[in-house]
């Protein structure tokens, strides 16, 4: 038996502090142990390693960084500048030049002995590299959206329940007080039955020129980037801009539904079901290069009776009549999630939340009989649930719901189709086209790994 599976994060896994207690490791650091300056020793330290770790993924990682319950030791990504720069930054948080770098995903789930690993990639990579590394039985943050098409979405979730892993969806705005606070009024009933939900997500990118074949970047492997999406010649469509094409992403749609519709789903404790039947519409560009939908209109039913439409911004902003507009300022953005009831509504975004009746935002929280999850801190949550094996505030079936509704709505756009979508099964009942959809091919010779 290795190090690893004595270390203790594998007994907590095994359940096996709970029941012997402090005749194998305390539950809980004591303070003692954690010295003046908040000291972990490596034996209770988070072991983690990265992949992906281009803006977001340092973003996170940074954020993983400075909590000493956390060991960085190796990172990964396709890009060799991204590497450097990512391995710098863990060498000098440590003081030392101990950081690995690895090319392919593969590599580091086989060669490093790690507690759990932070992902943030292109969303044509989720399934793939989210599914192996849950089969590795490592704990995962993983970024939003779960992945790009419903199956394999519907796969991360399957194998970290059969991997019995602690998962983590950057979803984060679950860990900030104006979301948290807006969702546990609606779940309260301060606005009584629901009857609509209205979600703004940003304005899709319009297209640009197409641009001639280039020679890709030499610190970037092109090949393994596009990896399970078709191979096309580089034109310079690599980090960032992968999110306004088709075979990578669904562009602002399902970037931000997996933000707004998150919060949506959370004040209606929707986090398990799905939408009864789903129509759409988009705009996509003409020409050009990119080929997302630069406008969306997306009109979801439940069997609840609540209807949701989620659109890009633009549309919310032309339908504001004249007096919400001059009293609601922060409207003119279209963006964030309103629910409606019988009793007014309740609009939150990143800018604040605000309702129709102010004396609702004044209810306390002391004063709600409902209580639900609350984290203060996204990434400090994530490493407090690797350590009790407790359930993230965003994990996999969660974030899973709520960009389904992105993606079924997408096909539905696609397809031109009233769609009646079948949330328990995950099929459509009414369109073989449709679920044909539901899974993009991949190219050989990757594909998703059995768990």
């Amino acid at each position: 038996m290795d190090n690893k599976s004595l270390n203790r994060r594998s007994f907590l896994k095994r359940g096996l502090v709970a029941t012997a207690g402090a005749a194998l490791f305390p539950s809980v650091i004591p303070a003692s142990a954690m010295g003046r300056n908040g000291f972990v020793p490596p034996s209770d330290r988070i072991v983690m390693g990265a992949i992906g770790v281009g803006g977001m993924g340092r973003h996170n990682m940074n954020q993983f960084l400075k909590n000493k319950a956390v060991q960085l030791v190796a990172v990964c990504d396709v890009d060799e500048r991204h590497n450097k720069i990512a391995k710098d930054l863990i060498n000098k948080q440590y003081g030392n030049k101990d950081a690995r770098s690895y090319k392919l995903f593969t590599e580091i789930l086989e060669k490093e002995k790690m507690d759990a690993v932070t992902m943030a990639l292109p969303d044509h990579w989720h399934g793939i590299i989210g599914v192996a590394t849950a089969k590795k039985g490592l704990d995962i943050y993983g970024e939003k959206p779960l992945a790009r098409t419903i199956l394999e979405s519907r796969a991360i979730v399957d194998a970290a329940n059969k991997n019995n892993i602690v998962w983590q969806t950057g979803s984060w705005q679950r860990s900030r007080p104006n979301f948290y606070k807006a969702a546990l009024l609606v779940r309260n009933g301060v606005l009584g039955k629901i009857s609509k939900v209205e979600v703004g997500l940003p304005d899709g990118r319009a297209s640009v020129g197409i641009k001639g074949i280039q020679a890709p970047p030499p610190e970037v492997d092109y090949d393994l980037w596009v990896g399970p999406a078709p191979k096309v010649p580089y034109r310079g469509i690599l980090h960032f801009d992968w999110r306004w094409m088709m075979d990578y992403s669904g562009g602002q749609l399902t970037d931000w539904a997996g933000h707004h519709v998150d919060i949506a789903h959370w004040g209606l404790d929707y986090d398990k079901i799905g939408p009864s039947e789903v129509k759409a519409s988009g705009v996509f560009p003409v020409d050009g290069i990119y080929d997302v939908p630069v406008e969306y209109l997306i009109e979801a039913k439940y069997e609840t009776g609540v209807e949701m439409t989620i659109a890009n911004a633009n549309y919310f902003i032309e339908r504001r009549t004249s007096k919400e507009w001059k009293r609601e300022k922060q409207w003119t953005t279209g963006m964030g999630t309103t629910w409606y009831g019988e009793h007014g509504w309740i609009h939150v975004s990143r800018h604040g939340i605000w309702a129709s009746k102010p004396e609702l935002l004044k209810i306390d929280e002391k004063d709600l009989s409902l209580k639900i999850y609350k984290s203060a801190d996204h990434h400090k949550n994530f490493i407090e649930c690797v350590k009790s094996r407790q359930e993230t505030i965003t994990p996999a079936e969660t974030a899973h719901r709520s960009i389904s509704v992105a993606l079924v709505g997408e096909i539905a756009m696609q397809t031109g189709e009233n769609l009646k979508w079948d949330y328990r099964n995950e099929r459509f009942t009414n369109s073989e086209y449709a679920n044909k959809m539901l899974q993009r091919p991949f190219r050989s010779p990757w594909k998703l790994p059995e768990f």
